[in-house]
């Protein structure tokens, strides 16, 4: 717990809402994602204060639980590498696994899982350069 900086794990939580907020845009994959959802209106959405609420929990939960793993005074390559590496190869494959079971079109997975790869190599270099 000592070598966990709490700032920057704000910071990472904080940069996942960024990185969302462009990667679900309409500029990037919003509409992809939209259709490859098979979706014919827009959801019927939640209180955004609760959704945005719970999602930066969840982020926090995530960049706090990723900082423990994190090795000491990583370099920009090895911070990167490692966070690609979760992103990719934990977090979207568990994606995967999930969207099998669920019939989720792969568009939508390779949509949410580049999501979790680009967010992990994002907290990677946040909370491994930031120590």
């Amino acid at each position: 717990m000592q070598q966990v900086n709490v700032i920057a794990v704000l910071v990472a939580a904080l940069s996942s809402f960024l990185l969302g907020g462009a990667w679900y845009s309409k500029l990037l994959f919003g509409q992809a994602w939209h259709r490859a959802s098979g979706a014919t209106k827009e959801p019927e959405q939640r209180h955004p204060g609760r959704v945005f609420g719970v999602s930066f929990l969840f982020a926090l939960a995530a960049a706090f639980a990723y900082a423990l793993l994190m090795p000491p005074a990583p370099n920009a390559g090895v911070a990167l590498g490692q966070g690609l590496a979760v992103g990719a190869g934990l977090v979207a494959t568990s994606f995967g696994i999930n969207y099998q079971f669920a019939n989720r079109s792969m568009v939508m997975w390779l949509i949410d899982g580049g999501y979790h790869a680009a967010q992990f190599a994002i907290y990677g270099l946040i909370l491994g350069l930031w120590r």
